[in-house]
């Protein structure tokens, strides 16, 4: 008997009375849950049948994609938007979306089969005033993460997991539409000569784009987003982040004006925690922050923020995080916060921390402090300056107070795993002291890492400093407490 054949059979026998007509839209929670218990490699029926039920179930599990009418009615109402009410409020537009599909199906007796208008309503809608079909994503609480993979694959990012969405543009230029849409009021442009592009949406999540030739699968965005209400540090300790021991600590450090540098992987929440301890400067000091693109939420009254930029269509123009750390030492900033450091800038903000502009922040890529310590020589050499590397320890062991090591776990959950003291320089060796570091206990039945940050026992060495600057951490925070 053919799967299609069992499921109805299975329904006939669940409905009462036996001669009701079948639904088909009953059978598919039960096709599905069949098809999840037996898949296909153990189904071994007819090969004409076995190609048919799996067809049968494709459609189930994969909605099918637009019908041809169903496009060709949302092209129209987009034509005549564009010709009749260009014009016009996009509000006014929106409320009369209804009539006009009405008035187009009338003009198109073929488009009457076309019955899902409240689905075509609401995605007109959302091109009209959002970011087209990834308006959804955007506007969702859940999704951290957005991936245009090309018109046809979507994906989104929720609790650290990412997921396949049914979610489709109508084709490649749908999709540079909207990207044209996010980069052209920040001033940015992409297109064949510039195919690459890092910009920002309104809410200040960060997106990357990337096009043909260089993308071959088309059009590639990525979409990193961020809360509408800045996360605080009484959210990264509710999210396990860390603890309110070392959620304390961090924020006497900052009050202390130490140099602190978050370091981590890609995706690891370096910006979060940048953002959340940048919240505890003072509202008294003068901060300027330097970006890519422009993406902390600073609550603080005196803040300047500096922004990047690209070249123009002829190769000249750009402006550089360097360009933009030389410029800042101008401006008597009291506080520098470096969005990322990644090549010759390394140098120019050690520079600075060693020239009075302490209790500075800033974030790089690595996957330990000790790993982000060989970086920042990597970086520095990067400047161009021939100096030899006794020269740069030095710079790094006398700008450095203090690196914060995030991680992202393979559970997708998001925690800091080293809080490390830059202690000093011994011989050509820069000493580091972890203060706390994450302790993995376990996983549980759900597949969620258990663990928390743990103090190793040993008192920093600038603790001293900060009794001194009237800053009281009770001495308990560094000595592990027995469960």
């Amino acid at each position: 008997m053919s799967l299609l054949a069992r499921l109805q059979s299975k329904s006939q026998k669940e409905n009462t009375p036996k001669k009701e007509t079948k639904d088909e839209n009953a059978v598919v929670p039960a096709a599905i849950k069949v098809i999840q218990e037996s898949p296909f490699k153990s189904y071994s029926p007819v090969p004409e049948k076995e190609k048919k039920d799996k067809e049968i179930a494709k459609k189930i599990l994969k909605p099918d994609a637009p019908s041809k009418e169903y496009q060709e009615l949302k092209n129209l109402t987009f034509k005549h938007i564009l010709k009749e009410r260009k014009e016009e409020d996009i509000e006014d537009i929106i409320l009369d979306l209804d009539a006009i599909i009405s008035e187009i199906i009338l003009e198109n007796e073929h488009l009457k089969a076309v019955h899902n208008r409240a689905t075509l309503i609401t995605e007109i809608t959302n091109d009209l005033t959002g970011y087209g079909p990834i308006n959804p994503l955007l506007l969702d609480p859940d999704v951290t993460e957005v991936m245009v993979n090309g018109p046809d694959k979507v994906y989104a990012e929720r609790g650290g997991k990412l997921t396949l969405t049914d979610i489709r543009f109508r084709n490649n230029d749908h999709v540079m539409a909207v990207l044209e849409k996010i980069v052209a009021p920040i001033g940015r442009r992409i297109d064949e000569s510039s195919p690459m592009v890092d910009a920002r949406l309104q809410d200040g999540s960060r997106v990357n784009a990337i096009i043909p030739p260089l993308a071959l699968g088309g059009p590639t965005i990525t979409i990193r987003k961020f809360a509408k209400d800045p996360f605080t540090i009484h959210d990264l300790v509710r999210f396990g982040t860390l603890t309110q021991e070392m959620a304390d600590f961090t924020e006497a450090c900052v009050q202390a004006k130490l140099n602190i540098f978050v370091s981590g992987g890609t995706g690891s929440g370096k910006t979060t925690t940048l953002n959340v301890l940048s919240s505890f400067i003072s509202q008294e000091d003068r901060i300027v922050t330097i970006e890519d693109a422009a993406e902390l939420q600073l609550g603080q009254d005196h803040v300047v923020s500096l922004e990047t930029r690209p070249p123009n269509i002829e190769g000249n123009g750009a402006v550089t995080i360097r360009d933009l750390v030389k410029n800042s030492l101008r401006m008597r900033p009291d506080r520098i916060v470096i969005g990322e450091v990644r090549s010759g800038e390394a140098l120019d903000m050690l520079q600075a921390m060693n020239t009075g502009h302490d209790g500075s922040l800033a974030t790089g890529h690595s996957n330990s402090p000790r790993d982000m310590v060989a970086r920042l020589e990597t970086m520095v050499l990067m400047a161009g300056m021939d100096l030899p590397i006794k020269a740069i320890r030095d710079q790094i062991a006398g700008a450095l107070d203090v690196i914060i090591q995030q991680s992202r776990l393979k559970d997708g959950s998001r925690r800091i795993t080293n809080i490390t003291e830059v202690q000093g320089l011994e011989g050509d060796i820069i000493v580091l002291q972890d203060i706390f570091v994450f302790k993995q206990s376990g996983v549980d039945e759900n597949g969620k890492i258990i663990g928390k940050l743990v103090p190793t026992g040993v008192r920093p060495q600038f603790y001293e400093r900060m009794k001194n600057e009237g800053i009281h951490l009770p001495a308990s925070i560094f000595t592990e407490k027995e469960a």
